[in-house]
């Protein structure tokens, strides 16, 4: 398997994975791809066809037949990735509220996260790309530079969403998570796991910079032979 030029980022809910992969991608100079934004994307599709969002078989067909395309930005306006639909500019309206409301019905289509696997990895093959989910290194992007799975425990990320969530118990939270851990395990299509050549580091008490450092740190060691 010939490697890319691209680096995988997996983990957990909460890990601080996209935070890492969009400091990664600034310090290389790469286009940081949140998957997450194939998802609304598609979302976004679905409703401009007028389809339901209930109709598992029609997103599908949307999701396999959409051309969505994630790009560097080409417009200052606090955009971090520009995001095309059959080639037209919808960065923005994936945002759009009656998209927010309907993507998790739409992403949990296994149909459509096939389809939208295969066109995150026609974009990581591109090469000089940070792709964050949890699947990139084990399904989407075998063939990364570099594979890095970012974990934390789970009552470190289930702190992390309780100060950044107001008006919800913290136990709650916790509960929340570790059922989100359980479903990401075992769902039959692209499961929640390590990499076999992945690099595992956990977040635990660690800020930002002091991850991003680790990562460059391994790259640098990539690059003289190490």
């Amino acid at each position: 398997m010939d490697t890319i030029n691209s680096i995988a980022i997996d983990g957990p809910a909460a890990s601080g994975k996209s935070t890492l992969a969009q400091n990664l991608a600034e310090s290389l100079g790469y286009l940081f791809f949140d998957t997450g934004l194939m998802y609304r994307a598609v979302t976004c599709a679905v409703l401009d066809r007028n389809g339901d969002v209930n109709d598992g078989a029609f997103c599908t067909r949307v999701a396999e037949t959409a051309q969505i395309d994630v790009r560097p930005c080409s417009v200052d306006d606090g955009r971090q990735a520009d995001v095309y639909i059959d080639g037209q500019d919808r960065t923005w309206q994936i945002r759009a509220p009656e998209v927010e409301s309907c993507v998790s019905i739409v992403a949990a289509y296994p149909g459509v996260r096939k389809a939208l696997s295969a066109q995150q990895r026609r974009i990581g093959l591109r090469g000089e790309v940070v792709m964050v989910g949890r699947d990139i290194g084990t399904v989407v992007l075998p063939e990364a530079r570099l594979k890095v799975y970012l974990d934390a425990s789970v009552e470190e990320r289930a702190r992390r969403r309780f100060e950044e969530r107001t008006g919800e118990d913290y136990a709650a939270v916790l509960e929340s998570m570790k059922e989100r851990d359980r479903l990401d395990a075992s769902r039959d299509l692209a499961p929640l796991r390590i990499a076999e050549d992945a690099v595992v580091i956990n977040s635990d008490g660690k800020d930002a910079d002091v991850i991003l450092a680790e990562v460059l740190a391994i790259l640098k060691s990539q690059a003289n032979g190490g």
